[in-house]
């Protein structure tokens, strides 16, 4: 094999022959499947990343000291090379690490581990050139070993090389996989393609010829490009359509590429429909395959115009109508056929790829290190049998624990990582091979939710700890009310909430947990319940009421005890709007006579009501809104959850065609269910209005639940 890299300066070839020299020392005693020495791997790779990439010395070195260390057990000294080789080297290493379980099945997980492992950018590519060499020398490899390689590279490695833009590449591997995978079905799309390329031939001198005229005539200064379809995309198209080789349409394509100087676009469009219509003029188009992404580009950016026509002789022919700047948009910039197939990537994927292309498009640019590098949102870790697992950058072995099974990660007492014990605390990298360590007397704690990052994890520990509170609180209420039987002493429900409050339990499980697990003792409840204070509280609160329902007694209109409510005395001292539920004039309501405050004004639907009505019947009073509204406003809150932070905009537009009024708006992302909840404080002159609003609101796209606060 030529080993000159005359394309690179003599310091280049220097490097690239120092490097040879290292890797045949460590692998003199290598041989390949067919016999033959292991160094030809590496050098084929060589030429395929020197000569068809085009990449520069540096990276031909890594292939050759990355064959020498994995195969060869070469040790790379970092002081005798540069930062970036051994960079590409260690990538290289690792990505030769991996062992895929199930290809079909884990396929974008291996791919995304591939790039984690990439933190040069064209060590992908690198890696994509050593997959290319050994698919050109598959007839050497086992029958096992070739299946492997041949499902290897049709899932993980041609999707890559697609994504990267390096579209030689991929379709050499297509049609390799398919002449192995598919040997016949090969043979017959090349053989037909071959048996009519002078047919095709044909077909395009024919086609253009009384096109020529009238593209001169207008002025339209054009360049054609003729396609066919490689046997792989055929074969996919035959498959998936149920159709023969005669049955695709678009295995011979014309372009016409057309020069329009400047990005006047609006001239653009005007040309591409010229062209359209000399082309339609004279070949009778099937309009169902027309595709205008000239008028309405593609998100990705992509534009052209597709048709596909029949010829006089009856023959279907697919005419792709784009300017110069659509075509270099469509073949180099977002719009490659991985995108505009409808594939969605990460955004931060995509942007480190096409930074990864700016690198094989400027071999000369200095360096990579300020190119962007992998994204970091994820981990790819093992387990102990292989099994690839993804989480979140951060994760600790907790959460590689609860990834597992609940179970496991509820009993986790620590872990091996790569060999070595460590705490469940420990945060684990990309390549660690994990082994959890448990224990029957093993359980979650408060502090676990400090330990973990995925969601999953969260909400397991969250269950767990919630059982155990449930627990705890059985234990709780069984010692209370022994207890209190023991005393004879009652506990009312409404006593129960009373001293919630005072001691600060935000629920009754939290209550009942805290005696069972004997933070609070049962004897300061008993204290409570016989507490001077409580005693008495009956004739105090008794004198208190009939003081002030004498004070409002003024307010009645009939002998029937009923408070007449008009808006405009919402203000006055005698009688107040709860601000529990914000009753609005016409809503079903009642009044509630308390100890300072005087009478306050509650809707019938209130959260509050039940108890009220339940706990204090003889502080109830009937109230009615006078017959008309008075010039006065209500405040009222709505709670809208919607799905797209975008509704917020249409809701004011909505609001604002009523008499209501905002007083205030808020709007809380939660990440969790990507949701948007929107809190909004209107003042409004009566129920009737709101109800408008309302119905305008829950008829608004994206608005998934309106309630009233």
């Amino acid at each position: 094999m030529d080993l000159s890299f005359p394309q690179y300066s003599e310091d280049g070839q220097q490097l690239i022959l120092r490097a040879r020299a290292v890797a045949a020392e460590a692998l003199k005693e290598k041989v390949r499947h067919d016999g033959s020495p292991f160094i030809g791997h590496p050098d084929a790779v060589a030429r395929i990343v020197s000569d068809e990439i085009g990449l520069p010395a540096e990276c031909v070195a890594a292939v050759y000291l990355h064959e020498g260390s994995r195969m060869g057990g070469l040790e790379l000294n970092p002081r005798e090379w540069d930062e970036s080789i051994v960079t590409m080297v260690d990538g290289l290493n690792k990505i030769s690490t991996i062992n895929p379980k199930d290809t079909r099945l884990e396929a974008e997980n291996y791919k995304k581990l591939i790039i984690q492992y990439s933190r040069d950018p064209r060590v992908t590519v690198l890696k994509l050139s050593d997959r290319l060499e050994v698919m050109r020398s598959l007839k050497i490899f086992p029958r096992a070993n070739r299946e492997r390689k041949i499902l290897e590279t049709l899932m993980l490695y041609i999707p890559l090389a697609h994504q990267l833009g390096l579209y030689n590449m991929k379709r050499e591997m297509e049609d390799t996989y398919l002449s192995y995978a598919e040997p016949e079905q090969y043979r017959l799309i090349t053989n037909k393609l071959k048996a009519t390329e002078r047919d095709r031939e044909k077909l395009m001198a024919e086609f253009i010829e009384p096109l020529k005229s009238k593209l001169d005539a207008a002025g339209i200064h054009y360049k054609l490009k003729i396609r066919t379809k490689a046997a792989y995309s055929i074969w996919c198209k035959m498959v998936k359509q149920k159709v023969p080789f005669e049955g695709v349409f678009d295995v011979f394509a014309i372009r016409f590429i057309i020069d329009c100087d400047g990005e006047d676009h609006k001239l653009e469009k005007e040309l591409c429909w010229k062209v359209f219509g000399f082309v339609t003029e004279e070949y009778e188009q099937d309009t169902k395959r027309l595709r205008d992404w000239v008028t309405n580009p593609k998100p990705n950016g992509y534009e052209s115009l597709h048709i596909t026509v029949k010829n006089r002789d009856g023959a279907y022919v697919e005419v792709q109508i784009r300017t110069r700047r659509m075509d270099d948009v469509a073949e180099n910039g977002f719009a490659s056929h991985w995108s505009y197939k409808g594939i969605k990537r990460e955004a931060s994927l995509d942007t480190w790829l096409t930074s990864v292309r700016y690198a094989l498009e400027h071999p000369g640019s200095e360096g990579t290190e300020d190119l962007p590098q992998p994204p970091s949102r994820e981990i790819f870790v093992f387990t102990p049998t292989g099994e690839l697992r993804i989480l979140p950058a951060g994760a600790t072995v907790l959460d590689f624990a609860f990834g597992i099974h609940t179970n496991i990660g509820a009993r986790c007492v620590g872990a091996k990582v790569n060999g070595k014990a460590v705490s469940i605390r420990e945060k684990l990298a990309t390549g660690d091979s994990v082994e959890i360590l448990t224990s029957r007397n093993q359980h979650p704690t408060q502090d676990w939710l400090g330990w973990v990052v995925s969601s999953k994890a969260r909400s397991k520990v969250k269950q767990a700890l919630a059982a155990q509170e449930q627990s705890r609180a059985a234990d709780g209420r069984e010692l209370l009310e022994r207890r209190l039987k023991n005393w004879k002493l009652d506990f009312p429900d409404a006593m129960v909430t009373e001293f919630r409050n005072k001691f600060g339990y935000s629920s009754l499980t939290a209550f009942y947990a805290a005696i069972g697990e004997g933070v609070l003792d049962v004897n300061t409840v008993k204290d409570f319940i016989l507490s001077e204070a409580e005693r008495h509280a009956a004739s105090v609160e008794a004198a208190e009421v009939a003081q002030t329902s004498a004070k409002a007694a003024r307010h009645y209109d009939s002998k029937d005890d009923i408070l007449v409510l008009n808006a405009k005395d919402v203000k006055g001292i005698d009688y107040k709007m709860s601000k529990c539920c914000n009753p609005v004039f016409g809503d079903d309501v009642f009044g509630f006579v308390t100890r300072t405050d005087g009478i306050k004004i509650h809707r019938i639907t209130c959260p509050n009501a039940a108890r009220l009505l339940e706990l204090y019947p003889y502080r109830i009073q009937k109230v009615r809104w006078a017959e008309t509204p008075s010039s006065g406003s209500f405040q009222v809150g709505l709670r809208i959850l919607a799905d797209e932070e975008s509704a917020s905009g249409r809701l004011l537009e909505v609001i604002g065609q009523f008499k209501a009024s905002i007083r205030s708006f808020t709007v809380t992302e939660n990440p969790r269910n990507g949701t948007w909840e929107m809190n909004i404080k209107l003042s409004v002159p009566s129920n009737l209005e709101l109800d408008k609003v309302v119905s305008q609101v829950r008829a608004l796209k994206h608005v998934v639940k309106v309630t009233r606060n």
